[in-house]
């Protein structure tokens, strides 16, 4: 692909399919920082002219980083914001600005307390007003934007119905800001902030996509591969209301900013080939022929130069000659990446194996982001490492409690107390079972849990990976409960990454020197905890390299897949088969994570539950190898090798 990488920027020279400006950052980091350069120059320029500087500022997790690099430039570099003029996109209604949930406080937290902005000049809608009082209220929020002469820059996030601020799905391009319903969908989406579902507010104020179409410049942003779909119909699509973000198509100055995984679907990226002219590298030919494959409903092995010809791909077979050789080379690819032996085969050729023969038998961590995403996730391949003799640990890297109902520990709170009662020397534990069950009566929908309360669900989901681990034969002493400072807020909402969470990490690989280590490659968890998890494992990794660490250069690395994604066909360099036995072990061992069982705390879009998930999409995954002409298997687990 003509691809040039500059300053963390990744383009691409043909867009022919895009109907918006859209720029391809190679992380979310280096879009942020991006976004957040062109926010400060527009200020020193409004500044230098004595102007004020009008801002249209978004809320959600996609905007924080910027956020954060305009608090380092007011900091480190004295950019000043006295001549700002905030209007904030939205607020839910009813809200309380103090409450947890409020954009209110969310501002607070994530800019203005750490600026030099003015109070005065802060806009957000007000939650808080009489119902009678909201359409005068709103008409005046528009007039004070025109009264400065509109919006300079309006920043944007996108959520997954396509929504811009909170218009909905059958917005139109002309509506200005109003009380408008929210689509359950988008209900959904905030329901971890709100501690469930039913109390996420039904409504929110919000400013109109006219009001925005209006403004003089437009950046959206996006992160992950969760948002690339809606990405795709919003640049690529047809401009209607049932996707309110298309209509930016109409912006005459507008920008698209997304790292690689929200521009995955995007056609330059997913088939560059049907773009421009291609340089065939064996990780796109291998794409290429999968995508072909998949769309003529072939086999592989079954297609023609005419079938490469047709889908944009000559100088694929001009280059190699024909298609048999491309399909044998490609077949043998994916024929490499099965294996029953995710530890290595002892005494075999390796050479096109995924994992080495030796040492043999190995030492495995298989690090968990929340307490059972090891089994949800790999419990197959977790199974089959301890089944072939390998030394396994795993180290559960956060305490997840927040995803514990109230009921969970009520239920556990009356057996203790039951055996308790009896017993004065429990006296004080006695109290201590009081005192929390006091708590939860009294605590409010949507209110953070008390310290004593956290305490008791982490304890709940510790017991319940302690049991999974038991069922899998996993020794006691390998279990490691590292509970990650940055996760411990109480609230879905995280700290951080820290020095004090990498330290952890890097002290257990220090200690326990693995030659695996399996870690969570999930970056479209919902919660951003699977992503933070990762990067703290990077760190320590990196950290051992560059101190020497002999042991750390032939440790190899294997991602894997949370429950929301699976990996492309064409990404995964190891496929672990399944068999119905190790299968139906694998759901028994998710089972132990009883208060994740039947309804989950935040079970995102998704109404399936985690052992139904993992079973469809390794299902799936084995019935893809299928159709592409591979051997037929039960399930398959997918990794893919970080190659630090």
């Amino acid at each position: 692909m003509l691809e040039k990488e500059e300053n963390g920027f990744h383009k691409l020279e043909a867009k022919k399919f895009e109907k918006i400006k859209t720029s391809i950052y190679n992380s979310s980091d280096d879009a942020s920082l991006h976004v957040a350069r062109q926010i400060a120059e527009l200020v020193k320029d409004k500044a230098a002219k004595g102007e004020y500087a009008i801002l249209g500022l978004a809320t959600g997790s996609s905007p924080t980083r910027v956020y954060d690099y305009l608090i380092q430039f007011h900091k480190e570099e004295g950019l000043s914001f006295k001549n700002v003029i905030t209007f904030n996109l939205d607020e839910y209604y009813p809200m309380d600005p103090k409450s947890l949930q409020s954009y209110v406080r969310f501002m607070k937290e994530h800019l203005f307390d750490y600026i030099d902005v003015e109070s005065k000049n802060i806009n957000i809608p007000d939650g808080t007003l009489p119902l009678e009082e909201i359409k005068a209220y709103c008409h005046n929020y528009e007039a004070k934007i025109q009264s400065y002469g509109g919006l300079d820059i309006q920043l944007l996030g996108i959520g997954r119905t396509g929504h811009i601020g909170f218009n909905e799905p059958g917005s139109s391009i002309n509506s200005r800001t109003r009380l408008i319903r929210l689509d359950q969908v988008t209900r959904l989406d905030a329901a971890s902030d709100f501690f469930g579902n039913e109390n996420v507010p039904s409504r929110a104020i919000t400013m109109g996509v006219g009001t925005i179409m209006e403004a003089k410049k437009v950046y959206l942003i996006a992160w992950g591969e969760g948002k690339a779909n809606v990405i795709k119909e919003s640049v690529e699509g047809e401009v209607k209301a049932s996707l309110p973000a298309s209509f930016l198509q109409k912006h005459n100055n507008c920008e698209f900013i997304i790292d690689t995984a929200a521009a995955g679907q995007l056609t330059r990226i997913k088939t560059p080939w049907l773009v421009e002219e291609c340089v065939w590298t064996e990780k796109l030919i291998t794409k290429a022929t999968i995508w072909l494959a998949n769309k003529l409903s072939k086999a592989i092995l079954k297609l023609t130069n005419e079938d490469y010809n047709e889908y944009g791909m000559g100088s694929l077979i001009a280059e190699y000659g024909s298609a048999e050789e491309i399909n044998l080379k490609v077949f043998n690819i994916l024929q490499r990446t099965i294996t029953g032996w995710p530890g290595g085969k002892p005494k075999v050729d390796d050479s096109t194996r995924p994992e080495r023969a030796k040492p043999f038998p190995k030492t495995s961590v298989i690090f968990s982001p929340h307490p059972d995403d090891d089994v949800i996730s790999m419990g197959g391949t977790l199974l089959r490492l301890v089944d072939q003799g390998h030394d396994v640990h795993v180290g559960y890297q956060t305490s997840g409690n927040i995803a514990v109902f109230d009921d969970e520990v009520l239920r556990f709170l009356d057996f203790t107390r039951e055996v308790i009662d009896n017993d004065a020397a429990n006296e004080q534990l006695s109290d201590a079972i009081r005192k929390v069950k006091e708590n939860i009566k009294k605590k409010k929908p949507g209110q953070v849990d008390s310290l004593e309360i956290q305490n008791f669900k982490g304890l709940i989901r510790k017991g319940e990976a302690k049991a999974a681990c038991r069922y899998c034969n996993v020794k006691e002493e390998n279990i490691h409960f590292l509970n990650l400072p940055f996760y411990e807020t109480g609230t879905v909402r995280k700290k951080p990454i820290g020095e004090e969470d990498v330290e952890i990490i890097y002290q257990m690989l220090s200690k326990i020197k693995p030659n695996q280590i399996f870690a969570a490659g999930d970056l479209s968890d919902p919660h951003g905890t699977h992503r933070v998890c990762l990067d703290a494992i990077f760190r320590a990794v990196k950290q051992l390299k560059e101190e020497g660490a002999e042991w750390i250069k032939e440790t190899y690395v294997w991602l894997y897949r949370g429950a929301w994604q699976e990996w492309d066909i064409f990404d995964i360099e190891m496929a672990v088969p399944i068999g119905p036995r190790d299968l139906m072990r694998k759901r028994k061992a998710i089972f132990k994570h009883q208060s994740q069982k039947d309804e989950a705390m935040f079970p995102g879009h998704d109404k399936r539950e985690f052992w139904q998930r993992a079973e469809d999409r390794n299902h799936e995954t084995a019935a893809e190898y299928n159709r592409l002409g591979l051997p037929e298997y039960e399930a398959i687990e997918a990794f893919v090798r970080w190659k630090f």
